[in-house]
């Protein structure tokens, strides 16, 4: 079972997606909630990623409540995360900033991603170190 401090990490997991979902769907282009808050965006994609944000409300509201549900909401987070700096260090991304801007502020978002799922693995990990 998760202790209540692990579960309210994990349902900080579930408001912050949920805020992320519908900064997307109705494009409010604010940092930490959209990463890549000032490059170009079309509309529709982030209608789809709003969508797509839902299944991480869920498993993070899974994960809260259900321990065995936390590897899962780890492993997701965790491809996130690389996908994240892999975008940061790609061309595609490279083409669409302007001249001259910078990359720093899409990497502390990663970072803080980073941060987020180190607290969430080592709380779920010190839960499971009394089991049996």
């Amino acid at each position: 079972m998760n202790s209540a401090l692990t579960k309210w990490a994990f349902l900080a997991g579930v408001a912050y997606f949920c805020c992320m979902a519908v900064a997307h769907f109705f494009g409010l282009k604010y940092p930490l909630l959209f990463v890549y808050y000032d490059t170009p965006f079309y509309a529709y994609q982030d209608k789809i990623i709003s969508f797509a944000v839902v299944a991480y409300v869920a498993l993070f509201y899974l994960a809260a409540r259900n321990r065995d549900a936390g590897p899962a909401a780890l492993m997701v987070l965790a491809i996130t995360i690389l996908g994240l700096a892999w975008v940061n260090g790609s061309q595609a991304l490279a083409d669409v900033l302007t001249e001259g801007q910078s990359t720093m502020p899409y990497w502390i978002q990663v970072g803080l991603f980073a941060v987020y799922w180190l607290v969430l693995a080592a709380l779920w990990r010190r839960d499971g170190a009394g089991r049996s």
